[in-house]
């Protein structure tokens, strides 16, 4: 009994030594809760923030070939080549027409999150060549008063997304298809639909 009531006394810490524990407890989860809510203002806030990076609104952008740590946007596949093209519905109808001489290509539309809205592939689309109007319900009874001639011609897109992006890729096979999906890519437009 004598040996316990001794090794209970030298386990005796005191109490000063307990609140300084305790206040360095408190300053470390001050710490660690100031530093958690600082990284969002690190972060860009929203992929669609990011493709604003890559240069104008309206206008398809290359995407340099996909290196190990030096995506520009993950989850990009490095066998293919991609052109992005950030928009707003607010400033009026998309019309996105592309050209892909590729064994493989698909063209998505994202939304602010970066969540696709629409896709369509080669094999879910006649041809190779694209035409596809973006707008908004509002916008198409407005447009379906005055159609442009070749509506029929194009596969419309009905959405309540304001902000998005479209992404286009191309499977590049081997280096031999290069020149001529690079060319492909750049020719591909993502402009306003013309006044009529």
């Amino acid at each position: 009994m004598n040996d316990l009531l001794k090794k209970l006394q030298d386990i005796y810490i005191s109490p000063r030594w307990i609140l300084w524990g305790v206040g360095g407890l408190l300053v470390a989860g001050i710490i660690h809760v100031a530093i958690v809510l600082s990284i969002p203002a690190y972060v860009p806030h929203s992929p669609y923030e990011r493709v604003g990076s890559f240069g104008a609104d309206r206008s398809f952008q290359m995407l340099p070939p996909i290196l190990p740590r030096s995506e520009p946007l993950p989850d990009l596949d490095p066998s293919m080549r991609h052109a992005i093209c950030r928009y707003s519905l607010e400033n009026g109808p998309l019309i996105v027409s592309a050209f892909a001489p590729s064994p493989f290509w698909s063209l998505g539309l994202f939304n602010e999150k970066g969540q696709v809205t629409y896709s369509l592939n080669d094999k879910t689309s006649e041809g190779e060549t694209v035409r596809m109007l973006v707008l908004t319900p509002q916008q198409l009874s407005i447009l379906r008063e005055n159609p442009p001639e070749d509506l029929e011609e194009m596969i419309v897109v009905e959405t309540n997304e304001l902000r998005g992006f479209a992404l286009f890729r191309a499977f590049a096979p081997s280096n031999a298809y290069l020149p001529q999906i690079s060319a492909a890519l750049r020719s591909a437009t993502c402009s306003d639909l013309p006044k009529i």
